[in-house]
């Protein structure tokens, strides 16, 4: 059979209704009769709510009606947790409107719906709503002494705390010769994706609930909704359009996805809801604040021995639904790609009044590489080794593998790394940049009195989660082929890439551009879990490759029954159906989809593919940066990552990915910052605060894609690869400055890393 398509750098197939205005975003979206919801929210981060006094906006010009936590108090619409069900968390879910007690800035606290937006948000402003503040908690220290309780029944502000290891690591410390240990921190910030938030919701005359809109996760967020509702779930339906990103944010079930809904079913019509970019920063999710007091232990010649953390995390004022991802993974992926068994962690999660967390593009990885990169570069320097040589040694084989990492999360069974060779993801990079030339270049003195240096930084990430996901394949009746699927679409190209998986099962037979996919809306599959953890190719991807097969299975046979052959002496490929050796096709696909329903047989097939672990990739980041000494700027002069993904299916999307994956991992480490004050008033409340990076910020990104080690956990032999590009860039980029700046005596600790942060740390110098 050929294989034409994987492999192949072909043109995303859907960027033709981006670039020509034809794709559908959700306030594209406009029904007949459409009513329009605002949020009114707390503009205190903590207060007990004493009434919300309704009356006041009833009768006001285009208000149609106002929402409280009354209307629904006896419903069971308490947010469920999706992921990460850690001990404790149970305890501090949230529903989806205030009733007695506001916890951070922009909770809701009544929504007003109106004949239009204008009509909404002016009531919003003349709501009347009574307040009685408390003391906000807006730090580890003020959430673990508890004199301020966001849940005063539960006594705490510590939502969990659990230990988790493997080997021995005290042993591993006591023989040590070296020990480093460093207390750090990782700054808050969002995805920030370019559309908001959104959601229209309707009852149609047929009785199913219709609710449009943006979601990774539309089969689970639709179970949700009918339990908090309590309808059935057939009764409703959550329906995918185009998505303006997502980065993770979009895949929560939040307050608004149960109150739209619950507004349209009040008021017998369509009601729409977009947020405003205020809205967004102030209630989509946050992410990544964390600290964390790391040590490792090394052998004199290097070699890592072992590894303890104590790592806290800021929740925000609630456990959302998948928030307890943040600070496990940070946990299990702190030790990284390198072959230590000993490991000793604490994790702990706490509360406090900030807007709650959720994942965010390698959820807890960017923060782990972080803290464990900067100590080993702080141990090559104590130990007079080369930065890329004490990695070298240490570095995780493919004659380890599988490498067992154990069972580092207490929700997950003990896992392995499946298959990798890390060692010549670094060595591609060092090579990339240069590393052996540029090692002595970057101490020499400069004309401009900048500081250049480099930083290394390697990574591990797991990809493919489960539990599973489900996919049918239809031959239409034109011989085109259609994809029905689970997964959810935010711009990774799905549409492309999984057809080129599908057009290779049946050998090209079938062009590309005669191959649909139809995802992302919850009604369309039994058994979708969505799109999350960089799974929608390997495990999506899988099912589709299983289904193509078990269709192209009974079409040859249905051929072969017609034709009076064996079925192994047919096969398809370019132009149809052909006979082995046979020099022209002996029925297009349209003739064998006939050939079906002549026979009785549905042309379809549909197939469930179940992962037996994760797949693991593996990668290096390097930068060379320029410091100025005086305005602490930094430039990124190169910047090289590289990431083994196993079989890349298009590598024109994995470079895309690469690429967007590194800009947003470099911006964040120098310009994204979440910023609350004492009272847990966010003053990074706008884009003329919160600073994120531009396609141009950062111009001489390189990435390289490696095939080095393909999994053996599915079909396609494919890694996840939407994430290794961020992972590793807060540890590359630090790393890289601390170079620059170590004659001076700096260390780097402490993330984001703008001017005004490392002019706090650079020395002054005599004039």
């Amino acid at each position: 059979m050929n294989a034409p398509f994987t492999g192949q750098p072909l043109i995303r197939a859907e960027d033709i209704a981006h670039l020509t205005g034809r794709a559908r975003f959700v306030d594209d979206i406009r029904p007949e009769g459409c009513l329009h919801a605002v949020i009114a929210r707390s503009p205190f981060a903590h207060a007990r709510l004493l009434g919300v006094n309704t009356a006041s906006v009833e009768g006001l010009p285009g208000v149609v009606g106002v929402i409280t936590a009354a209307d629904f108090a006896e419903l069971p619409a308490e947010i469920p947790i999706r992921l990460a069900p850690l001990a404790g968390f149970e305890t501090f879910l949230q529903r989806p409107m205030a009733a007695d007690r506001v916890r951070f800035v922009g909770e809701a606290v009544a929504v007003i719906v109106a004949t239009s937006r204008f009509a909404a948000e002016d009531a919003a402003e003349r709501l009347e709503v009574a307040y009685e503040p408390l003391d906000p908690v807006v730090t580890y220290d003020a959430a673990r002494a508890g004199a301020s309780l966001l849940f005063p029944a539960a006594g705490t502000n510590i939502a969990t705390r659990y230990t988790a290891g493997m080997g021995d690591a005290d042993a591993a410390f006591a023989r040590a010769d070296l020990v480093i240990e460093r207390h750090m921190t990782a700054h808050r910030h969002t995805a920030l994706p370019l559309e908001t938030r959104g959601l229209i919701a309707h009852q149609e005359a047929d009785g199913i609930l219709r609710c449009w809109g943006s979601t990774k996760v539309t089969q689970w967020n639709r179970r949700a909704l009918a339990v908090m509702l309590g309808r059935p779930e057939h009764s409703m339906d959550l329906i995918e359009v185009d998505v303006g990103g997502g980065f993770g944010a979009k895949g929560e079930f939040y307050p608004e996805d149960f109150l739209i809904p619950f507004a349209a079913l009040r008021f017998g019509a369509p009601v729409k809801w977009i947020e405003d970019r205020r809205e967004h920063l102030l209630t989509t999710n946050h992410s990544r604040e964390m600290e964390a007091t790391v040590a490792m232990a090394f052998a004199r010649d290097g070699t890592m021995l072992g590894v303890r953390a104590r790592i806290s995390a800021d929740m925000g004022a609630y456990v959302r639904t998948n928030g307890g991802v943040v600070p496990a993974k940070a946990a299990q992926f702190v030790a990284g790609p390198y072959r230590i068994r000993d490991i000793a962690l604490e994790v702990e999660a706490l509360l406090t009044n900030k807007t709650p967390v959720g994942t965010l593009r390698g959820p807890g990885r960017y923060e782990a590489h972080f803290f464990r990169e900067r100590l080993i570069d702080l141990a090559a320097g104590q130990l007079g080794l080369d930065p890329a040589e004490i990695r070298r040694r240490n570095l995780l084989r493919p004659t380890d593998m599988p490498w067992s990492i154990g069972k580092l999360v207490p929700y997950e069974p003990a896992s392995s790394i499946d298959s990798s060779d890390v060692p010549a993801a670094f060595d591609a990079a060092l090579d990339a940049l240069g590393y052996d030339a540029l090692r002595d270049e970057v101490r020499k003195p400069r004309p401009d009195g900048r500081l250049h240096g480099i930083g290394l930084a390697c990574f591990v990430e797991s990809s493919g989660a489960g539990p599973s996901e489900t996919a049918r394949v239809e031959l239409r009746e034109d011989g085109g082929l259609r994809l029905i699927s689970g997964v959810s679409t935010q711009g990774q190209g799905h549409k492309t890439v999984l057809a080129q998986v599908a057009g290779d099962v049946f050998g090209g037979a079938v062009p590309m551009d005669a191959i649909e996919l139809r995802n992302g809306t919850a009604s369309l599959i039994e058994g979708g879990f969505g799109t999350y953890h960089s799974r929608a190719v390997v495990v999506g991807g899988s099912a589709i490759h299983l289904a193509g097969q078990t269709l192209r299975a009974k079409l040859l046979r249905a051929a072969a029954a017609r034709l009076q052959l064996r079925a192994e002496d047919l096969t398809l490929r370019e132009g149809g159906l052909w006979r082995e050796g046979g020099t022209q096709p002996i029925a297009s696909m349209a003739e064998l989809h006939a050939w079906m329903r002549e026979a009785g047989e549905a042309p379809d097939a549909t197939e469930t593919f179940r992962p037996e672990g994760r797949t693991y990739t593996c990668g290096a980041h390097a930068a060379h940066v320029a410091v100025d000494t005086e305005t602490g700027q930094v430039e990124v002069l190169r910047y090289v990552a590289t990431e083994d993904v196993g079989k890349a299916i298009n590598p024109l999307l994995i470079h895309g990915q690469a690429i967007g994956a590194a800009v947003q991992g470099i911006g964040a480490t120098f310009l994204d910052e979440l910023v609350y004050d004492a009272d847990g008033q966010l003053l990074t409340g706008s884009l003329a605060d919160y600073l994120v990076a531009t396609a141009t910020c950062f111009p001489n990104i390189e990435t390289i894609t490696l095939e080095n080690a393909p999994s053996t956990l599915n079909p396609l032999g494919a890694k996840g690869a939407g994430e290794g590009g961020v992972v590793a860039c807060a540890a590359a980029i630090a790393n890289a400055i601390a170079d620059a700046l170590k004659p001076l005596g700096v260390e780097i600790n402490h993330l984001p890393l703008g001017p005004d942060r490392l002019l706090r740390l650079i020395p002054e110098t005599p004039a």
